[in-house]
């Protein structure tokens, strides 16, 4: 399942993020980089131990939060602390698969990636090239969105990040792992509460039968939630 969720910063947020950005010291991405991921990654990271990639990553962790659709979509258990990259000069991420698996910062323990995000920071007329191609059951779909949307996708998907020819692709990317680990579980899921919240913003639609189909949203993720 592949969702874009729009807005998710608002313009003067997306501003405020860039203003930070632009004057912030880069790193290589291959440094956070695997063996494998090495060989085919050519881009700049923000030190993820910095001032600011914390504070930017919590301020985004907030507007998650706060964000129904995203809350339904991922139904989040944990989120890994979000990065910041940057694609310029012919930059790029060759085909690759993230990690089953990744040590939290800070932490003894561990989080399973079962969603993988891209939080855009760019207007895609600010750069060429740079899309983010994601291969699905149906073949690879190509993401570039507005400066404060975001595309949530599988993290067992084969993905890259396609040369940035002119200008620059700046992103926040991170992870998640949810509260239900199938991924045609959860797009059952978030296509039911979608259908509930649009019958309910709708009117017309009896109170009894908005309440029988949520309690078979909720006896569905008692049934597949791990907690």
């Amino acid at each position: 399942m592949l969702i874009v969720i729009e807005n998710l910063l608002s313009a003067e947020e997306v501003t405020r993020f860039r203003q930070h950005l632009d004057q912030a010291q880069w790193e290589a991405g291959s440094h956070s980089a695997g063996e494998v991921a090495r060989a085919v990654k050519s881009n700049l990271q923000l030190p993820d131990e910095g001032e600011l990639a914390i504070a930017l990553g919590n301020h985004l962790l907030r507007a998650l939060a706060q964000h129904p659709q995203f809350v339904s979509a991922a139904l989040p258990k944990t989120i890994y602390p979000p990065k910041f990259n940057r694609y310029a000069d012919g930059g790029h991420y060759g085909v690759h698969v993230d990690s089953a698996v990744m040590q939290l910062p800070g932490r003894r323990d561990s989080l399973r990636t079962d969603l993988s995000a891209t939080v855009f920071l760019s207007a895609p007329e600010d750069y060429d090239g740079g899309e983010l191609m994601i291969e699905g059951q149906f073949g690879a779909q190509a993401v570039k969105l507005n400066a404060g949307d975001m595309v949530l996708y599988p993290s067992s998907s084969l993905h890259q990040v396609l040369p940035v020819t002119e200008g620059a692709r700046v992103c926040s990317f991170f992870w998640i792992q949810s509260l239900v680990r199938d991924d045609s579980q959860r797009e059952l899921l978030y296509d039911l509460d979608q259908s509930i919240q649009a019958l309910r913003a709708a009117g017309g639609t009896p109170h009894d039968e908005i309440s029988r189909l949520t309690g078979i949203y909720h006896n569905l993720l008692r049934q597949w939630v791990e907690t």
